[in-house]
């Protein structure tokens, strides 16, 4: 009996040394401890500094939050243990932050982006590590099922904005990266568009990294013709340089490149601009001018309530009291919003297990049996049993089917319509 006791408060002694170790090497505020559970780690990786987009905002948000949580004791007792990686925007990067999630005991990939899905599922499904709340950016997202999302991705976002932009557009013009996943744009688009019995987007591949658009924009601006004509932009960070490029096109003769938006949102002359969540947000209407920048008036589609709604409360304080000067962490950024929503996931599903010992296959065998996540507004309840899969080709794993309809007044993202829109048949008719 003594010996066992012996042995007992070695291997606790042991672990608390290693956890104070990993406290400190996770960016977690010294100081603060966990419960007297197991720790737990985690990964969140994104891409940073290159030439496409960037995401730095979720991997910190990642760290914001295990500040938060580690303060309040862990998640469920548990000290909760970050990891972040750039993956480069590569599928050599992705796959590496991934074996590397794998070789450091990560029992989850939580809030990450990444368009390299092939490269980084692959190690995860090999590992038995759940990815959950990823971007949304990448098919295999909504193809694994050790993935489990908390939005609609591209898809629900594309079809969506097309149901936007049909009552509003004569003729669009869809300007989306010349990239596989880009390839499956316009059907999508064009799906929401049929539902008010539309005619199909003019689709207008472009480099995905480019430094300027003129080609681009001259041709989109053309094909939109200038009566209720929309040119809409799925660039990603590029987008703001696309449509720099727009708004200097020579003015047409009858002056329609561009025009005021008016208080109701609505061009009153020329073509009208619009995107998605994630090519345009907050941060990009700010940095280019707020009421005077180029997308007043521009319709966007998004996953979640404005950023300005209250059900953000909670997470804008948990920002303003742990993230301190990191100006990567903006409470408007699309990325960042995922980011908390999907470490919501991992805290409620860890507290669902009440278990001393954590680990990926547990966590996987909860969400699949049908742990139901509250999100408090932000979305509608997240679960990922058979029955809530949307099923649609492509994307068989979509749960959340639903999307938001904004436009920027003011220089701001408000909301068009109130409440969420179902998208769910909009994206299965989609080819």
């Amino acid at each position: 009996m003594t010996g066992r006791r012996l042995t007992s408060l070695l291997a606790y002694v042991t672990t608390a040394t290693a956890g104070a170790s990993l406290l400190t090497g996770c960016g977690v505020l010294p100081g603060t401890t966990g419960g007297s559970r197991e720790p737990i780690t985690v990964m969140t990786w994104a891409p940073d500094q290159t030439r496409a987009t960037n995401m730095p905002g979720m991997p910190a948000m990642a760290q914001t939050f295990a500040r938060w949580v580690n303060s309040q004791g862990g998640i469920d007792g548990h000290e909760l243990r970050v990891l972040t990686c750039n993956e480069h925007n590569t599928t050599t990067g992705a796959a590496a932050c991934a074996r590397r999630a794998a070789r450091e005991g990560a029992v989850a990939v939580v809030g990450s982006y990444s368009q390299n899905g092939r490269a980084f599922m692959a190690p995860l499904e090999a590992a038995g590590i759940p990815y959950i709340g990823g971007y949304g950016i990448s098919e295999d997202e909504f193809t694994s099922p050790l993935s489990y999302p908390v939005n609609g991705g591209q898809a629900s976002l594309i079809a969506g904005h097309g149901m936007q932009l049909a009552a509003a557009c004569r003729t669009v013009s869809l300007v989306r990266p010349d990239t596989l996943a880009g390839d499956k744009l316009p059907e999508l688009l064009n799906s929401g568009l049929r539902k008010a019995s539309h005619r199909g987007a003019v689709d207008i591949p472009a480099v995905e990294d480019a430094a300027e658009y003129t080609e681009s924009a001259s041709r989109a601006r053309e094909k939109a013709g200038d009566e209720n004509g929309c040119v809409t932009a799925v660039l990603g960070e590029r987008t703001e340089t696309f449509f720099d490029s727009f708004r200097r096109l020579p003015e047409q003769e009858d002056g329609g490149s561009g025009g005021d938006g008016g208080g109701d949102g609505e061009r009153t002359d020329g073509v009208r601009i619009s995107s998605v969540l994630g090519s345009v947000g907050q941060p990009v209407i700010d940095r280019t001018g707020g009421a005077h920048s180029p997308f007043e008036g521009a319709f966007v589609t998004g996953w979640y309530p404005e950023a300005s709604d209250g059900s953000w409360a909670p997470m804008r304080k948990v920002v303003q009291e742990h993230a301190f000067a990191d100006n990567r962490v903006d409470p408007t950024d699309a990325g960042v919003q995922t980011t908390w929503i999907a470490y919501t996931v991992l805290k409620e599903v860890v507290e669902s297990l009440d278990s001393d010992e954590v680990t990926a296959t547990r966590i996987a065998y909860a969400l699949d049996r049908g742990a139901r996540i509250d999100t408090g507004g932000l979305t509608p309840a997240l679960r990922w049993k058979y029955e809530d899969l949307l099923g649609a080709p492509g994307f068989p794993r979509i749960i959340n089917r639903e999307v938001t309809f904004q436009v920027v007044r003011e220089g701001r993202l408000v909301a068009q319509r109130p409440g969420f829109v179902d998208v769910g048949d909009t994206v299965l008719s989609a080819p």
